[in-house]
């Protein structure tokens, strides 16, 4: 027997696991592609538009920021400028947290110390978590491949793109593998992860920012600080246009290092302890704790404030940039009129302002999601059975996470949109356009909690595929509802995300019929959860 006896067993148990969550995962990262380069061609329909378009990327510093370096002028080159970012991101969360998922998880349920009872080495669930992260981002990188060729796009710079998505997914499965020899928690091993993450990206933002804008005017020299960033490796491998396939070794080399210390620290700890030693917590209970509602909101007050401080600074860039518009207009005069004749009498600005406060509302829509489906995890975890165990009702309990996800979604929107207000007055623009934004960012929470009220009905229903229901309607809104015009989708296609139903204010006056709608959506679906929780068994899986 050795140390990593039993892996490939490991191996199918970890894919039948994830059988729904990776190819959900996996969808929405190349349907995001697809749309993408959709949305690129109907915005820069010949080279001096993408000229313009790329000169632009490079010399504005909050373009810089917000998107990354410019590299060129091609289309495919423009498209992965604007969408690499979000791309990245998606792949990490999707490699972190399924090595998480498979070794600190497992330890905290308890399934662990099962398996490790049997014929299994000491880093056998390790090694079959990163095999599984591995293939997944191998999926990706292939997947991407084809999908960027099929848009007519040049093989290699698809390969390239999709390789160095795939690095930044084995990066941070690697961070994820030393995470959770560090927490003694699922919750704190994310919570590392996605510190992380920020920093990658706050690194990866500096460095472009004050980047230096090369002689032909298309292509922007990152400083320094881009260059100590995961995502900033895979943005200067610089797909169809340098195909730096050299840097691809800096993301081999992290990945390397980050493993062997993660085996390291796994060999010098016993299970389901942590690096982080636990906290002694006080000698009585908070009095707050005696209530269902104040332990729903300790469990959801940290992700509560990530969300917040995340949000506030995508808001706070999207507001900034829109000052732009007016210079926009000059880079594609075919989408400027485009969105005129959609939206005749309104300006640039405003128009803007309704599309980006749409993006950021779908990605807002993600804490709902999390929130809600926090009750899946007390539920799987085993910790729901003591709490109903006592005078604590299943209709109280489930209100109790429910009101704090909608009080929560409405914090996290309403920051998001004062710090687009905020960000926007501050870039030179004026205190009217400000408060547009703020209008923009609040006209998304009745699609935002109707979506979370869904997810609440699919975790009563059928509580094994709520996150996968859950996170798919989620893809499904951001997708179709902010691209399906430009996709050109049918109406009924169109019809699949509540944003799609909302006003594009301030570019619109605000129709108060829809918001009545998807308030009694929303109220509809929260009744179906409570009727059907009451009557269901609770499914704690083995």
């Amino acid at each position: 027997m050795t140390a990593w006896t039993g892996t490939p067993r490991l191996v199918r148990l970890a894919l039948r696991q994830d059988r729904l969550r990776l190819p959900v995962w996996i969808a929405a990262i190349c349907g995001l592609i697809a749309a993408v380069i959709a949305a690129e061609t109907s915005i820069y329909q010949d080279a001096a538009q993408r000229a313009a378009g790329a000169a632009f990327s490079a010399d504005n510093i909050i373009s810089r920021f917000a998107d990354g370096p410019a590299s060129g002028t091609s289309l495919g080159a423009m498209s992965i400028v604007e969408s690499y970012l979000v791309l990245a991101i998606f792949v990490a969360l999707m490699s972190a947290q399924a090595v998480v998922r498979h070794t600190r998880l497992d330890e905290e349920t308890g399934r662990a110390e099962l398996i490790e009872s049997s014929v299994v080495g000491r880093h056998a669930r390790l090694t079959a978590a990163l095999i599984v992260a591995a293939v997944a981002n191998a999926i990706i990188a292939i997947a991407a491949t084809l999908v960027l060729s099929a848009y007519g796009l040049p093989f290699g710079g698809s390969l390239a793109a999709g390789v160095s998505l795939a690095g930044v997914g084995l990066a941070f499965a690697s961070v994820a593998a030393v995470a959770a020899q560090v927490s003694v928690t699922q919750r704190g091993a994310n919570g590392l992860v996605g510190l992380a993450l920020g920093a990658a990206f706050l690194l990866r933002a500096v460095g472009d920012a004050f980047g230096t804008v090369a002689p032909n005017g298309v292509e922007l020299v990152s400083s320094w600080p881009s260059w100590l960033s995961p995502i900033g490796w895979g943005q200067q491998m610089r797909p169809f246009y340098q195909d730096n396939w050299a840097i691809g070794a800096l993301f081999l080399a992290f990945a390397v290092l980050g493993v062997g210390l993660a085996y390291r620290l796994s060999a010098g700890r016993d299970l389901g302890a942590g690096l982080l030693r636990e906290r002694s917590g006080p000698a009585s209970a908070s009095p707050g704790l005696l209530s269902p509602w104040g332990l729903a909101w300790r469990l959801q007050r940290v992700p509560l404030l990530a969300w917040t401080v995340g949000m506030v600074i995508m808001g706070g860039t999207f507001g900034a940039v829109g000052t732009t518009a007016d210079d926009f207009e000059n880079v594609s005069p075919q989408l400027t009129e485009m969105l005129q004749e959609q939206f005749p009498g309104a300006a640039l600005v405003d128009v803007l302002a309704a599309f980006m406060m749409g993006i950021l509302g779908v990605a807002a829509a993600g804490y709902t999601i999390q929130a809600v489906l926090r009750m899946r995890a007390e539920e799987a975890s085993g910790r729901l059975e003591p709490v109903l165990a006592t005078s604590v009702g299943r209709g109280t309990w489930l209100a109790s996470h429910g009101v704090i996800a909608g009080l929560g979604t409405v914090a996290v929107i309403g920051a998001m949109g004062l710090a687009a207000t905020l960000g926007y007055v501050a870039a030179g623009g004026d205190l009217a356009g400000g408060l547009g934004q703020t209008g923009a960012a609040l006209t998304q929470l009745p699609p935002a909690l109707a979506l979370g009220a869904f997810a609440m009905a699919a975790f009563a229903l059928v509580p094994r595929f709520a996150p996968a229901i859950g996170w798919a309607a989620l893809a499904i809104s951001l997708v179709v509802g902010q691209l399906g015009e430009m996709l050109e989708l049918p109406q009924a296609a169109n019809n699949l995300s509540p944003f799609t139903h909302m006003s594009a204010v301030p570019a619109e006056v605000l129709a108060f019929t829809p918001i009545t709608l998807l308030l009694a959506a929303t109220l509809a679906f929260v009744a179906i959860a409570v009727a059907a929780f009451r009557r269901r068994d609770l499914a704690i899986p083995a």
